[in-house]
């Protein structure tokens, strides 16, 4: 068991362009390596909620965001630390990019981006490669991704959507000529979908017994298709981060006195764009927070002092 004040394994799961299969194989990490007994802690780059949905349901713990954008460049690491160690800690933190791995916020060069990210906590890559009609480019595109930011470390490539085992093989032989490991190969035929949306996958609570029946068919896919002890290998290149964890008593100040005032949180299937943290920072600040289904609760709980949706 990693320790808050121990190296915390980690490994960014990142692609070229949006599409590429990120959120499968991030997901089918998270639960395979639960199935193996390791207790993991799931993280999505940027303010997306509903693939943190997955995340959580694959983990069994809250899937948390690291925005940059929102937080601050000097709050992401403490968040990654604090996050990898409540409700214990985490044996291997697995952190999902959001859009092209170097995709940053429009006029800001990269900040924000999953390569902004990774440079931040300090942790290797796995860039997943959408290999349709691709055979040799894809280690073209490889070298592209890594040289365009030096400081961004690719540790090994995820295979999605090959075609066949001739196709898998010219990927394979094209990828050792530019020394990146290929640490999995999913096909075509065995891809799993997740309905999505226009903003992106449907949230894991409107369809709670298909999303079960989604991530195991997930997990069982990556433990089919991908080398996990190379991947926890490369999670273990991560070095030790050296800033604190987040706090949320410190960030908050503490209690402001000895009563504790009951808030309600909405939640429930239609209320599910939330931050882990709000409920945290509330409690630390002395709230008694209660969480409330406003489309199924008939009434709010007694005594409550305030609402937050």
């Amino acid at each position: 068991m990693v320790s808050a004040h121990q190296s915390l394994p980690r490994v960014v799961v990142a692609a070229p362009a949006s599409g590429h299969g990120k959120t499968t194989v991030a997901t089918g990490l998270l639960a395979a390596l639960r199935r193996r007994g390791l207790t993991v802690s799931p993280h999505k780059v940027g303010p997306d909620y509903i693939d943190p949905g997955y995340h959580a349901l694959a983990a069994g713990r809250p899937g948390r965001n690291l925005d940059p954008f929102l937080v601050g460049a000097d709050r992401i690491a403490p968040l990654l630390r604090h996050g990898a160690s409540v409700p214990t800690p985490a044996d291997i933190a697995v952190v999902e990019g959001v859009m092209g791995l170097h995709d940053g916020a429009v006029g800001r060069r990269d900040y924000a981006s999953t390569a902004h990210v990774a440079r931040l906590i300090e942790a290797p890559v796995l860039l997943v490669l959408d290999t349709t009609a691709q055979g040799r480019s894809a280690a073209a595109l490889t070298l592209g991704m890594a040289a365009f930011d030096p400081a961004v470390r690719i540790g090994g490539v995820i295979l999605n959507r090959v075609g066949s085992p001739r196709h898998e093989t010219l990927l394979r032989d094209a990828l050792a000529e530019v020394g990146v490991p290929v640490l999995g190969a999913v096909t075509r035929a065995a891809e799993v979908a997740a309905p999505a949306r226009h903003l992106g996958l449907v949230p894991v609570a409107e369809r709670a017994p298909e999303s079960v029946a989604i991530v195991t068919a997930l997990a069982e896919l990556v433990e089919a298709t991908v080398d996990l002890d190379a991947v926890l290998d490369l999670a273990r290149t991560a070095p030790p981060l050296t800033t604190p964890a987040w706090d949320p008593v410190a960030a908050v100040g503490g209690p402001a006195g000895v009563e504790r005032p009951r808030v309600a949180l909405a939640g429930g299937p239609a209320f599910t764009f939330s931050y882990a943290e709000t409920a945290e920072l509330l409690t630390a600040a002395g709230a008694d927070v209660v969480t409330v289904d406003p489309l199924r609760d008939p009434a709010l709980p007694t005594g409550t002092r305030a609402v937050v949706i």
